[in-house]
């Protein structure tokens, strides 16, 4: 045998040994004459050799160490390189299945052979113990039959009888409810309140709040369940049958004791005890206290149970009446208020044109060029910054066209054209040519109903609607039998992927860097701008005026990369030669995901500007192939579009209340009609909150009042609430409004100080005072001015450190700690 498995062997044989002598023992135990030493030797000689196999296979497998294990192969010549644990495991039981013999029947024979006084003594030790174990065994099996026929009685018992038993269970918890109350001065908000709205809703009142239970449910069920263990042994031996108890006497030769049907009773109480407090919650607290004065006969408190179920019966009657007519009354009132209002119209008489395709293939262009040389036109844009574009263009361009997005108005004299956001859409007035930029953005689930309302109630001689590929097939459906001319546009300047992860010293110049954060442009245009470029920047919260003042400094030249968010994908034509995605992901206002081929699509089709570029460069900084699947991969189609109440929905609301709170909750249980999602009214909502039953939602009307609500402001920002709020309030108490509130010490609180002036603006135009709208139009552009000129100057980014260690982070960094903090912690 090798040395290595040397100390293996002793340890298994004195193992088998111990084996053996119990295997002796158990041979012994159950024969009822001693059988001789020999005869052991005979029977189960064998199986002796069996157990040396095994326990020298187990014991030395499992003790031996993986190195062990392959020193001994190769000393075999296996060669153990490359293969698993579990292959060379299976190779050493194999290769030690053959051990160095061990003579056990001689050892044997030194303990027994020729002893016949050991062996006799060992015998009868071992049957004395078997037939010891064999009385406890046939003792305890009659203890538990005679257990499990208590049990089934008792069962039988309690269910017979569980009226019975409720009522007493009744009568003891009325009685300490009563005392409960009375004895902690607790204050019942109704004399009509039931057990459940006692124990979940009572209780947690600010004035009952010195009376605290941490779990009522089970404080009440351990009271029930002791109940049960006080009086029920009593009952039980009164209830019964009286064989089984002769039967208990009969076999322990002493009446059955009250110990012993508490014990076996226990779980039956507690199962019961669980449906008594079910039947309990379900009761009147009036009716359970009043039993404290009713001294406890089974005939009445049954008699006062029936009447107070026939009572409680009867009342749960009226309410499944008085809820079934309010929901018909509902389901009329949504149907009526409602109705047909978001159904597609079946065909009108308009001149649809379609124009669908990529982004920069001039689908825009066209369309405006049918709206300049139309008598009177209206361009609806999806951003303030495009609608400030079309109005400049045309009134460059001799047409006097007129700018209203809610913050602005600038009306031309004898002007025929309009230029707007989506919102300030009004679909009384004609135009002989509309123009719906960007209609794609009619599936967005916060703005997509402004898209809806003006392609299905645009009032005009020919409507133009510019969208992607992916929504035409919907828009289409939406038109039903109108006369539509569709136009597609294809890309005149293709786009080329770049193979390799782009790496920010690989920035050129026509650059855009597009990430999708505002913290994550500065941080980049920091970088750039150290590397010793002039950049230009873009991102959402960015002032339109100041977005249009960085994007011609790109333009001119004077910066040669522009670093902006996916605004940039919004109709913003730029002489960009490459876009460059710094993110796969973006934040959705609801969870981080990864971008969509429509998504990516929109932003890289900005690459490469018609005239200016023979082909438009895209690069990713990370996961290229992924990236430029998306890129080529066929969207699907946009199947369903956003609605949000109309002016008819509220006229027809009126007719039935002017609680805004009942309309809200009409809209999240009216059921949209099939391909339409509704518009959470999250913002509406969030602002109703903040002047709900307060002289602002008495005074104003339900139409203004409705109106201030969509006011389109960040309303997430807690700064600009409070002052729509704090302008609501002078509103109705026919006060000026209040200034805005202006702060200049960084880029932070300037945008956030445009942001402000833009509310009061809003507000400002709604209520008609438009000459003093324009002081407050040259504040916001010279705050505008001033957040242009910072980010001209150069962003200065805080440096971005580990929070546990200090140490600086690298830049895009997405964790608040280093990784060693991080695998630290």
């Amino acid at each position: 045998m090798s040395e290595l498995l040397e100390g293996y062997y002793d340890k298994s044989v004195e193992k088998t040994k111990k084996l053996i002598i119990e295997d002796i023992e158990r041979y012994l135990q159950d024969k009822e004459k001693m059988p001789s030493y020999e005869q052991y030797l005979r029977e189960r000689g064998e199986f002796i050799h069996q157990i040396w196999l095994n326990t020298w296979i187990n014991m030395t497998g499992s003790e031996a160490s993986g190195r062990e294990k392959k020193e001994y192969l190769e000393e075999k010549g296996i060669e153990t390189e490359g293969l698993t644990k579990k292959v060379i495991k299976q190779l050493f039981r194999q290769e030690i299945r053959e051990p160095k013999s061990y003579k056990f029947e001689e050892w044997l024979d030194t303990l027994y052979a020729g002893k016949e006084l050991e062996w006799e003594a060992l015998y009868t030790s071992v049957r004395e113990k078997y037939l010891e174990w064999k009385t406890t065994q046939e003792i305890q099996e009659k203890n538990r039959k005679l257990n499990r026929k208590f049990a089934y009685y008792i069962e039988q018992e309690l269910g017979e009888h569980y009226e019975e038993l409720y009522l007493y269970v009744r009568y003891l918890i009325g009685c300490h409810l009563e005392v409960e109350i009375e004895g902690n001065g607790i204050i019942l908000s109704s004399d009509d309140i039931m057990f459940e709205d006692y124990l979940y809703n009572e209780l947690d009142m600010p004035y009952n709040q010195f009376y605290f239970v941490e779990d009522r449910t089970a404080a009440y069920e351990d009271m029930i369940i002791a109940y049960l263990g006080d009086f029920g042994p009593n009952w039980l031996k009164q209830h019964l049958p009286k064989h089984l108890l002769d039967e208990y006497l009969k076999y322990s030769e002493k009446p059955v004791p009250l110990s012993y049907l508490r014990e076996i009773a226990s779980e039956l109480f507690e199962d019961i005890a669980s449906d008594f407090f079910a039947d309990l919650l379900e009761e009147r607290l009036a009716d359970l206290t009043k039993l404290i004065d009713i001294p406890f006969d089974l005939e009445i408190h049954r008699d006062i149970y029936i009447k107070d179920k026939e009572w409680r019966e009867r009342r749960e009657r009226e309410e499944r009446e008085e809820k079934r007519k309010r929901k018909e009354k509902e389901k009329k009132m949504l149907e009526d208020i409602f109705g047909m209002e978001y159904s597609p119209p079946t065909g009108r008489d308009i001149q649809y044109k379609l124009h669908v395709g990529e982004t920069n293939t001039g689908k825009t262009f066209r369309a405006i060029q049918k709206m300049k040389e139309a008598a009177s036109g209206l361009y609806l844009a999806p951003l303030r910054l495009l609608a400030l574009e079309i109005y400049e263009r045309l009134n460059d361009d001799g047409v006097p066209c007129s700018l209203i997005t809610g913050e602005e108005e600038k009306l031309a004299k004898e002007g025929k054209h309009l230029s707007c956001t989506v919102e300030m859409f009004r679909e009384k007035d004609f135009y002989e040519v509309v123009v719906i930029d960007e209609a794609q953005m009619i599936a967005d689930k916060d703005r997509g109903f402004s898209w809806y309302k003006a392609i299905t109630k645009a009032n005009a001689k020919e409507v133009h609607i510019i969208c992607s590929f992916h929504a035409k097939t919907m828009i289409l459906d939406l038109l039903g039998d109108s006369d539509v001319e569709v136009k597609e546009y294809e890309r005149d300047t293709p786009l080329k992927v770049e193979s390799s992860p782009f790496k920010l010293s690989d920035t050129r110049k026509g650059d855009a860097l597009v990430c999708f954060s505002r913290r994550g442009v500065l941080e980049t245009a920091s970088q750039i701008q150290k590397m010793g470029r002039q950049t230009s920047m873009i991102y959402g919260s960015m002032p339109p005026e100041t977005r249009k003042k960085q994007m011609h400094r790109f333009i001119d030249g004077e910066t040669s990369v522009i670093v902006c968010t996916d605004a940039i994908g919004m109709g913003l034509n730029l002489p960009i030669k490459r876009i460059v995605f710094l993110e796969n992901d973006k934040f959705d206002g609801t969870k981080r995901r990864i971008l969509t081929s429509q998504e990516v699509k929109q932003i890289a089709g900005r690459a490469g500007r018609r005239g200016l570029y023979e082909v438009g460069r895209v690069a990713f900084a990370s996961e290229p192939r992924m990236m430029k699947v998306l890129l080529e991969k066929k969207d699907e189609d946009i199947t369903g579009f956003t609605i949000a109440p109309t002016s008819a929905v509220l006229k027809r609301f009126q007719k039935y209340s002017n609680s805004l709170s009942l309309f809200f909750y009409l809209w999240e249980n009216f059921k949209n009609p099939e391909g339409t999602r509704k518009a959470t009214l999250a913002d509406e909502m969030l602002l109703y909150d903040m002047i709900k039953d307060t002289l602002v939602e008495a005074r104003l009307s339900l139409d203004d009042l409705f109106g201030f609500l969509r006011l389109p402001f960040s309303a997430n920002e807690p700064v600009l609430r409070a002052q729509w709020k704090s302008k609501m309030i002078s509103i109705v108490e026919n006060n000026d409004l209040p200034d805005p509130i202006i702060n200049k010490s960084s880029l932070e609180e300037l945008e956030l100080s445009y942001k402000s002036v833009g509310l009061h603006l809003l507000f400002l135009y709604k209520i008609g005072k438009a000459t003093e709208a324009y002081y407050w139009e040259r504040v916001r552009e010279e705050i505008s001015d001033l957040i242009h000129e910072q980010l001209k100057s150069g962003v200065k980014i805080r440096r971005n450190v580990c929070e546990t260690c200090g140490k600086e982070l690298p830049h895009r960094f997405k964790h608040k700690i280093c990784n060693e903090c991080f695998f630290i912690r």
